[in-house]
């Protein structure tokens, strides 16, 4: 047996005491100078354009909030929604018949996905917004006889932003199928065996068990793809939809300052990806809890967290 009472060899009367370590932080001297050069050049790059008069200011704050450039962020924002809504809707119910075991509904959606993934947008948008030189007329009824349910004339139908609309809502599907595919493979099939096996239907599980717990892989890219939507409306200027983009390019068709009416632009452009960035983020982490790693953090919220680390790290040098 082991005696603890006796005092060990290090508690001893006559034992050294054990010299204090003192903890040094790494120095990176070398990041500190890539950031000054890099704070350098952008304090540079924005004063060169502050003092540049060919920007025209005052220009750019005349037509900043202008009502011409919130018809066009109207038009804008809700070809983004209406286009991103019929794209996802879409796109699920293209996604599910190319997991089907059905070869006609899997040829259908592929060649789907096929066309409208494998032809530009601008292409798309340019056949939409001139599909009366088609068809003339728009008539439903049944195939092969003079039986007509409805017929109405295409120009009539297809004004520039119901065009604009099908344009986008329809090559956002082929897109958003395969981001909800893959969504779905994701998801281990023992959870629709285990579903199955309960007596829940296949529509059932695919909407109470399936696309809930896909829904982790597919909210980051399609947050990209929304952001991407936002962007793509500025192609339908060429069909005069009325949007952002086509109101800029209506107003320097007059005054000709082509580089400021882009500035204006530029700037609504990025406030407006940046207010859908904050939704994405939230849903980021509502649908990838206990799954991450680590938690989703802003770039300014880095920033903070650095500055307070450098700020103990200091703190703790010896001398302070």
């Amino acid at each position: 047996m082991i005696d603890t009472s006796s005092p060990t060899r290090s508690q001893g009367a006559g034992s050294a005491a054990a010299p204090e370590l003192q903890i040094v932080p790494v120095r990176n001297h070398a990041r500190w100078i890539a950031a000054a050069v890099s704070i350098a050049a952008l304090a540079g790059l924005i004063g060169s354009l502050a003092k540049n008069r060919n920007l025209h200011w005052d220009v750019i704050g005349h037509y900043l909030f202008a009502g011409l450039i919130f018809d066009g962020l109207t038009t804008t924002l809700w070809l983004t929604a209406a286009a991103m809504a019929l794209g996802l809707g879409l796109g699920t119910v293209i996604a599910v018949m190319r997991l089907s075991a059905s070869p006609v509904l899997y040829s259908l959606a592929t060649f789907f996905v096929w066309v409208f993934r494998g032809t530009p947008l601008l292409v798309q948008i340019i056949f939409w917004g001139y599909a009366a030189a088609l068809y003339k007329n728009v008539m439903i009824g049944i195939p092969f006889t003079h039986i007509t349910f409805f017929q109405a004339e295409t120009n009539s139908l297809l004004t520039p932003a119901v065009a604009a609309l099908l344009a986008l809502g329809l090559n956002e599907a082929a897109y958003a199928s395969e981001i909800v595919r893959a969504g779905i493979q994701s998801v281990d099939p023992g959870q629709t065996e285990a579903a199955h096996s309960l007596g829940m239907r296949p529509a059932l599980t695919m909407r109470r068990i399936v696309l809930p717990q896909a829904m982790r892989v597919i909210i980051p890219p399609m947050g990209n793809e929304t952001i991407n939507m936002l962007k793509m409306t500025a192609l339908v200027s060429v069909i005069s939809a009325h949007d952002l983009m086509s109101n800029i390019q209506d107003v320097y068709a007059q005054n000709y300052q082509v580089i400021p009416m882009l500035v204006v632009a530029s700037i609504w452009y990025l406030v407006l990806v940046t207010l859908l960035s904050i939704p994405q983020t939230w849903l980021e982490r509502r649908y990838g809890r206990g799954v991450t790693r680590m938690g989703h953090h802003s770039a300014l919220q880095r920033m903070m967290q650095g500055a307070v680390s450098l700020t103990r790290k200091h703190s703790k040098e010896p001398g302070r």
